[in-house]
């Protein structure tokens, strides 16, 4: 291994930042030295390679326990720094605590009194500048729990009388800044764990306090082997919590000191991860060095919490005699909000690649040293859900602390001492065994006294082959896993799943309701009616009789956005809905704010009230660079919807007519079509003149389709359902468009103008001509028939029909013949044809008319005879020939109407007068033809140019009239 990759002995100026101290310091690890020394020379092929690697750790070690202010190495949620971190604060009293955190979350540390632990500090941004936008939201956390040093210090420093907690590692904005994202084109600094359900912190970037794992692989996996474990928790926990779980202050610090600069010097050379962690180091003693110039403090009254990595620094900037030439870069204009967020042990260990059950078993540990080294732990005065251990409030620092004596070499006697063997704990051990099995059979396993049995012996056994006297939970874990489980997990959780919940479990955290944001505050103020306890963690069900209670109507209001704003589950309603112009009288809902905590939390970072919020995020999605008219006419909706703000409605109804004059596809054709519908209908029932923004929807909107009709007939990307809204639209909203001032022509030219090849398109195209008066039911028929009397034709008859279905849409008046294509098809083809035809058919209707069927269901059980026996006899309608009314007048009628049809021309000679009041109101001239001149009988001249344009009108009146 070469100096280059383990990164060589300390470099000259960290050498010359030591001066007289150095050299008064020799005597101090000599003997470590020289034997270091020694064996280099004898195991390593070149002198110069290892040797530099073995003196530079003791070097490191030295100069860190030299140093002025005191170094305290620490690693994240470890038992034994907790309790060292403890026992030493209670010896030194400190008056001020340099902590390894980011600077700007110092307010939010007094609020860890209100919470529940285990909690994270955030840092959340979602207005970002400086940053590339497709970055947001920013999100910066830090997870605290009980066990664990820098909880010990915040909980001290916080209580104490005169002592200052002091925040100096790099700010939240810093830690951005220094992500090399953009230079790598994606990618998170870390990654986000991928049990999402086990990270209720997200996808936020971990702040760890006390890193402290071998960033070299072939190390790692070298210490694993030959330690006998499976992971890396498990090894800590074997070969660093047990030995220094009784060890003194020195030996603690300094073989931390040690870890921290083996792992440095070993870690491969990412000269982008060098140098973070390497301006980390300059970035806190910087800040050290300010916070005591300008407050004049002793640094021997200090204590700086940081990782032992960080700690076994070799930057020139190191102590309080460093070089003072490292420039903290500003803070970009990005508006960062701080708070408390709940955590778990599964999400601290999701966050930071720990082994599943590794944190709940360090807070098991944690415990038992409390009581047997008899320390008493610091803890938040008021701070719910830790254990008491007696009286922990700290007094006030001595005003003249007494000098140590300088620290004694621990290092060798600790490296030479041959590990302890701590005797069988025999009780603990079965109290473990039998508690599985009571736990194994409850979750459905045939566990029996026999497999505690062997569960105990089995843990003896393993414990012995990995060369350990005592089993450890892990062993306990393996033993469990092997006694128990056998081939099948008959319930939710897997034996291993039990044995951490036996352990302690995932402890979940809750912060507390004065530690909440004033939006979370709001809307638990604001829900008070319901009764409920909805801060705790677990579904609640709440029941809303508004009809009896009308205060719980405002309940529901905040029920609904919440359900808009938060995750899936967080508020469901089981019973009633909200929708336009409609209110429940009675809802029921299912509530999991406790579960959902985080995300409320983040609500609050947003605004102060969850209409704010709601409001901000409909404008941020109107106006996304993104956003189609769908989108937007969907904002439009909640808006009405949630906000009852006419206002907003009006000015994203505004937006949505801008987006649909930008677009040149007719992909959100079928969205469009069915939100305009809904908000058309919803201004006409409860407003008493329409929106001007609808009203230019409708003009726009008519003339846009009409323009693109021609192409998305023949274009490939466009499907039927897409063109079928089109001309949806253009029906529907026809009324109330040529009202406003367009022009029918419009319509008639872009039809006659298309041109499909695509056979669903072309019967959508007929559907379409036959609406508007340039083909009759008849030729209509007829063309049908030809599909299926020509073999080349009927393998396509299916899209022809899928076709006919997405006709619906437009022009609903044509279910019952849509019913007749199916029929005829159904009768006239042999079944060699049919029965592989049908699949094709099914599969058409099920996915392109899956809406539509309904509509075709329904005509169809109108049609068809509702008895089996009145089936022998039974007609289908479009067999029947129409006998004309006799008398001269139906006859002249029908002559007089030509393809309009015999029964809408009597219809219309029988009633002159309406026939003359809609001629008039359409602004048409025409005169009644009588039989002088030439007709058989008397007929409406403008009733025939009516019938002409408009049969369908004719037919389905007198449908109604014959019953």
């Amino acid at each position: 291994m070469s100096a280059a990759v383990t990164g060589g002995a300390p470099g000259t100026a960290g050498r010359r930042l030591e001066g007289a101290s150095a050299a008064a310091s020799e005597g101090t690890f000599e003997a470590l030295r020289a034997q270091l020394q020694d064996a280099a020379d004898t195991f390593a092929d070149g002198p110069d390679a290892l040797e530099g690697i073995l003196l530079g750790i003791v070097d490191d070690v030295d100069r860190a326990v030299r140093e002025p202010l005191e170094v305290f190495p620490v690693c994240h949620h470890s038992p034994a720094s907790a309790i060292a971190m403890a026992r030493r604060l209670r010896e030194k009293q400190p008056k001020v605590v340099y902590l390894e955190l980011c600077e700007d979350m110092a307010p939010l540390l007094t609020e860890l009194r209100n919470c529940k632990l285990p909690v994270a500090v955030q840092a959340f941004a979602t207005e970002i500048d400086g940053f590339p936008a497709d970055w947001s939201p920013l999100s910066v956390v830090a997870p605290l729990t009980e066990a664990s040093a820098e909880y010990q210090a915040i909980a001290y420093a916080l209580d104490t009388p005169g002592v200052e907690l002091v925040l100096v590692d790099r700010s939240s904005d810093h830690v951005f800044q220094w992500d090399e994202r953009h230079a790598r084109d994606g990618g998170d600094p870390e990654a986000p764990p991928a049990d999402q359900d086990a990270a209720l912190h997200g996808d936020a970037v971990g702040v760890e306090i006390g890193d402290l794992r071998p960033r070299f692989a072939e190390l790692e996996e070298h210490l694993l082997r030959h330690g006998r474990v499976r992971h890396w928790s498990e090894w800590w926990h074997q070969y660093v919590e047990l030995p220094l779980g009784d060890s003194d202050h020195d030996t603690y610090r300094q073989v931390m000191l040690l870890i921290g600069s083996l792992f440095r010097r070993l870690a491969p050379g990412d000269p982008r991860r060098v140098r973070i962690d390497e301006d980390r180091e300059r970035y806190m003693w910087t800040r050290m060095r300010q916070h005591l110039a300008a407050t004049g403090t002793d640094p021997e009254d200090c204590l700086y919490v940081c990782g032992a990595f960080h700690a076994a620094s070799r930057v020139a900037e190191f102590g309080v005699h460093g070089s003072d030439t490292f420039e903290i870069a500003p803070r970009t204009a990005t508006r960062w909000q701080h708070g408390l967020i709940p955590s778990s042990h599964a999400a601290i260990e999701a966050q930071f690649g720990l082994a599943a059950g590794s944190v709940s078993i360090a807070a098991t540990v944690f415990t038992k040293n409390v009581k047997r080294t008899r320390v008493q732990p610091y803890r938040l005065t008021g701070q719910a859900g830790t254990k008491k251990t007696g009286t922990t409030k700290a007094t006030a620092a001595p005003a003249a602390p007494a000098v140590e004596p300088p620290p004694a070499d621990k290092l060798t006697g600790f490296l030479q001492r041959p590990p302890a063997l701590d005797r069988l704990d025999e009780a603990e051990l079965l109290g473990w065994s039998v508690e599985i099995v009571r736990a194994a059979r409850r979750n459905g396993y045939l566990a029996s006294t026999a497999d505690a049995i062997a569960v105990f012996e089995t843990s003896i056994l393993l414990a012995g082959m990995r060369d350990r006297a005592k089993p450890t939970p892990y062993d306990f874990q393996d033993a469990a896993v092997t006694c128990i489980e056998k081939d099948t997990v008959p319930g939710r959780r897997d034996v291993r799943r039990l044995v951490e919940i036996m352990m302690g479990g995932d402890r979940v955290g809750r912060v507390g309701y004065d530690a909440l944001p004033p939006l979370a505050r709001d809307v638990h103020d604001r829900l008070a009616p319901l009764g409920l306890k909805l801060e705790q963690r677990g579904v609640k069900r709440a029941l809303l009789d508004i009809a009896g209670r009308p205060e719980l109507e405002r309940c529901s209001d905040v029920l609904w956005m919440l359900r808009q704003l938060m995750p899936t589950g967080a508020a469901r309603p089981i019973m009633g809905e909200r929708t336009l112009g409609e209110r429940s009288i009675q809802e029921s809902w299912d509530l999991a704010l406790g579960t959902h905590q985080r995300a409320l939390i983040e609500l609050g970072y947003e605004g102060v009230s969850i209409e704010q919020v709601l409001e901000q995020r409909l404008r941020r999605t109107a106006y996304d660079a993104k956003a189609t008219a769908a989108t937007v006419l969907a904002t439009v909706e909640d808006a009405t919807r949630y906000l009852r703000s006419r206002r907003l409605a009006d000015e994203l109804g505004n937006r949505a007519l801008d987006v649909l004059s930008a677009e040149r596809t007719v992909d959100g054709a079928p969205e469009v079509l069915r939100r305009v519908r809904r908000l058309l209908a919803h201004y006409r029932t409860s407003e008493p003149t329409l929106p001007p923004w609808i009203e230019s929807f409708a003009t726009t909107g008519y003339a846009h389709y009409c323009t693109l009709l021609p192409t998305a007939f023949t274009d490939e990307d466009a499907g039927a359902r897409h063109v079928a809204a089109m001309l949806g639209f253009l029906f529907s909203m026809e009324g109330l468009a040529l009202s406003l001032g367009c022009d029918r022509t419009q319509l008639e030219l872009a039809v006659a103008q298309s041109h499909p090849r695509d056979p669903s398109k072309t019967a959508l195209l007929w559907a379409a001509r036959c609406h508007l008066g340039g083909m009759t039911r008849a030729e209509l028929r007829e063309r049908c028939d030809e599909l299926l009397g020509n073999p080349l034709t009927v393998p396509a008859y299916p899209r022809y029909l899928s076709g006919f279905v997405h006709a619906l849409e437009p022009v609903p008046a044509l279910a019952d013949f849509v019913v007749e294509a199916v029929s005829n098809a159904f009768g006239r083809l042999p079944d060699p044809v049919l029965l592989p035809w049908l699949p094709t058919l099914i599969t058409s209707l099920r996915a392109d008319g899956a809406e539509l069927a309904p509509l075709l269901i329904r005509e169809a059980g109108r049609v068809f005879p509702g008895r089996l026996a009145a089936l022998d006899a039974w007609v289908p309608p479009w067999r029947q020939q129409v006998q004309p009314a006799a008398g001269p007048t139906a006859g002249a009628a029908a002559k007089g109407a030509g393809d309009a049809g015999g029964a809408g021309a009597a219809l219309l000679a029988a009633h002159p007068a309406t026939c003359d009041a809609v001629a008039d109101l359409l602004g048409w001239d025409g005169t009644w033809r009588t039989a002088a001149d030439g007709a058989a009988a008397t007929v409406p001249g403008r009733g025939a140019l009516l019938l002409d344009r408009h049969p369908a009108t004719a037919e389905a009146l007198e449908a109604l009239l014959t019953g």
